[in-house]
């Protein structure tokens, strides 16, 4: 199965095509450009140096969110735009959950980190567990990426917590963008050791996420495969722009309800003050 993926839900912008287990290219980009200036080219480079045939592809895979709005959204478009014009389905992988996979085989707790602002990370909680042993294997051994905390957003004071009370003794991993912003904050809220994955693995890749969609095809998920008109990221939080707007429109109902409530008072004082139609002789 050959899948096309994209991730540009963080800083980093990334194009990838895999061919069933084997990566056929890999085109990574983490500098001061904008997704929009990066990720077509990238993707038409990738393109030309393996001499892909876009009608060739089975699948495209998108890092679905959470992350950067924008880079999402110019990641959402991108896939959806390739899938309809291609006609070929999508497949939405949780962004985190492909942060993860960076460290397949790795002992402990898996945990990624994504900038969230506001004290908030992007956030979830993994380990790789060994499969059921096969007889035919030998002495060989295949893991799969156990979810024990699904990806969300949260203060990364309760992020510290959720993994210090974590019932098993293992060490815990961090990865992500949000590992410089947050460490040292890290190592003050921390009741068990921990270490930073290096650079080589420790931001978002695309070929992850390719990995982790052949993945799912493989195990039958159900809804794997979506439309490419159906696709929409997970944000998992409204935007700052929903966020100023719902603020705005909440302060503008609460004024309005208090000058009604001011217009109310005044009526009732006018009727109070207004004669009664009695005359006392």
């Amino acid at each position: 199965m050959k899948i096309l993926a994209i991730d540009s839900s963080g800083l980093v912008a990334g194009v990838a095509v895999t061919e069933d287990d084997t990566l056929l290219a890999e085109y990574t980009m983490n500098y001061k450009k904008t997704h929009s200036q990066t990720l077509l080219p990238m993707l038409d480079e990738v393109k030309r140096m393996i001499d892909l045939e876009l009608s060739s592809l089975d699948a495209i895979a998108v890092a679905a969110g959470p992350g950067s709005f924008t880079g999402l959204r110019i990641g959402s478009a991108t896939a959806k735009g390739l899938g309809l014009a291609l006609n070929k389905p999508l497949i939405s992988v949780p962004t985190v959950d492909a942060l993860a996979m960076n460290l397949y085989g790795a002992g402990g707790y898996i945990c990624p980190i994504m900038d969230a602002r506001r004290n908030q990370v992007y956030t979830g909680i993994y380990a790789f567990v060994p499969e059921k042993e096969n007889a035919d294997a030998g002495m060989e051994q295949t893991c799969r990426l156990e979810v024990i905390k699904a990806q969300y957003v949260a203060p990364i004071e309760e992020v510290a917590r959720t993994l210090n009370d974590l019932p098993e003794e293992k060490d815990v991993i961090f990865l992500g963008d949000g590992v410089p912003v947050f460490h040292d904050k890290l190592r003050e809220l921390m009741k068990r050791p921990f270490a930073c994955a290096p650079a080589s693995c420790n931001r978002q890749r695309a070929a992850a996420v390719a990995v982790l969609a052949q993945q799912y095809v493989r195990e039958g998920r159900a809804g794997v495969m979506e439309n490419a008109a159906d696709h929409a990221p997970e944000y998992l939080r409204p935007s700052q722009a929903e966020r100023t707007r719902r603020e705005k429109e909440a302060a503008s109902g609460k004024q309005e309800m208090k000058g009604q409530e001011r217009q109310e008072q005044t009526e009732r004082e006018q009727r109070g003050q207004e004669p009664s139609g009695h005359v006392d002789l």
